[in-house]
């Protein structure tokens, strides 16, 4: 029989539950001050025998509608392996932390390996744009002449 690498625990009953937590702080806050809330964010976890086994931070974006008067978030990302109770207490204080204007949680089967589709995405981002061709749009094929239009209506 092969052997579970693993570190989770084999049995279901043993295993804690996943958890995808993304939450978006203001814009004005500097990098250090958003790097302090995951860590307080990670250590309310930690200290209610949970664990932080990733932590992606994501950056300052663009926000698709302005959200107590902020156009720009900075987004960041933690997976977790808690029960729900320490979820549950984590949400209670991500909602009390006024530097947090919004915040999700979602349970989910199993952590992505390897950068989140977000990290990919802005990895693509540098390397110039959309597509394999790079720039903004693709190559487009030249306009037809007035004359083409005329001779294909006789």
């Amino acid at each position: 029989m092969g052997r579970n690498t693993s570190d989770r625990p084999t049995k279901k009953e043993d295993a804690m539950p996943l958890y995808e937590h993304v939450f978006l702080a203001r814009q004005d806050l500097a990098q250090a001050q958003v790097d302090a809330l995951a860590e307080a964010a990670t250590k309310i976890v930690e200290d209610n025998k949970g664990k932080v086994t990733k932590t992606e931070t994501w950056g300052l974006r663009q926000l698709a509608y302005k959200i107590a008067k902020n156009r720009k978030a900075h987004y960041v990302m933690l997976h977790i392996d808690a029960p729900g109770d320490v979820v549950a207490e984590l949400e209670r204080q991500t909602n009390i932390n006024e530097d947090v204007i919004r915040y999700v949680t979602i349970k989910v089967d199993e952590h992505e390996a390897g950068p989140s589709v977000m990290m990919r995405k802005s990895d693509r981002g540098e390397r110039g744009g959309r597509g394999e061709r790079g720039g903004e749009r693709g190559e487009r094929a030249p306009r037809r002449e007035r004359e083409d239009f005329d001779a294909g209506a006789e």
